[in-house]
């Protein structure tokens, strides 16, 4: 899951950064308000953490600016103020959950994972798309011929594709998801090319279609007929 952390304490963003890195969340981070926007105008996210005091400016601005220009992201607000007032607006505007400071961070990473689920699976953690069965909680893929060894980063590429079904998404797009803030480093798109030959490899192996086309001039598509929610 790719997550922007928008935190001015800088303890505090070392620390959910690290907890979050080492359970398999990608972090991007930003500790003011124009950073903040600048990272939601040029990145996707699945989430946003976001601090509603700063010196300057307010983490509702980001809400508003989430909110305006459309981006399908989920927002947790983390904020040291227990006010109604500040929950109702910031609910109001868009976020999906309010965390008041100080909280654990196992329970920052739990509420993620619920809010990402909501917004992209239905709140499953079960995912039958056509011949895959996923569990998205404990990261294995498998159909009816047997489970699918995928590495992190073909497992993260499948669920971005799931979620994008029968969209075409850029590799671009699939580089700042896979990479964050280390996207810069990938100069080509090699690697791209390489997980997607491997992630359709692997899939077809087990008996499924080739989901996986590539759009000339654009990206790729993940198309299938169906999607029915695990329970």
């Amino acid at each position: 899951m790719k997550i922007l952390i928008v935190e001015d304490e800088p303890e505090l963003l070392k620390s959910i950064k690290t907890y979050l890195s080492q359970n398999n969340f990608l972090c991007d981070i930003a500790d003011n308000i124009r950073e903040a926007r600048d990272r939601i105008l040029d990145s996707e996210y699945d989430c946003v953490i976001l601090d509603i005091t700063f010196p300057v400016g307010s983490g509702f601005e980001i809400l508003r600016k989430i909110k305006e220009i459309k981006k399908n992201c989920g927002v947790l607000i983390i904020s040291a103020k227990d006010s109604l007032d500040d929950k109702l607006l910031g609910l109001e505007l868009g976020a999906d959950d309010y965390m008041t400071k100080p909280f654990h961070l196992p329970e920052l990473a739990a509420r993620l994972h619920a809010i990402n689920r909501r917004r992209n699976f239905e709140g499953n953690d079960l995912l039958i798309v056509d011949k895959l069965v996923v569990n998205v909680q404990d990261k294995y893929v498998k159909t009816d011929t047997g489970n699918i060894e995928l590495t992190r980063k073909e497992f993260d590429l499948l669920l971005y594709f799931i979620s994008n079904k029968n969209k075409v998404v850029t590799k671009q797009s699939i580089i700042d998801y896979l990479w964050g803030d280390q996207a810069d480093m990938t100069d080509n798109y090699d690697l791209i090319y390489v997980h997607i030959k491997n992630l359709r490899k692997k899939l077809i192996d087990k008996g499924c279609p080739d989901y996986i086309s590539a759009v000339y001039g654009m990206g790729y598509r993940f198309s299938v007929k169906t999607q029915v929610p695990g329970i």
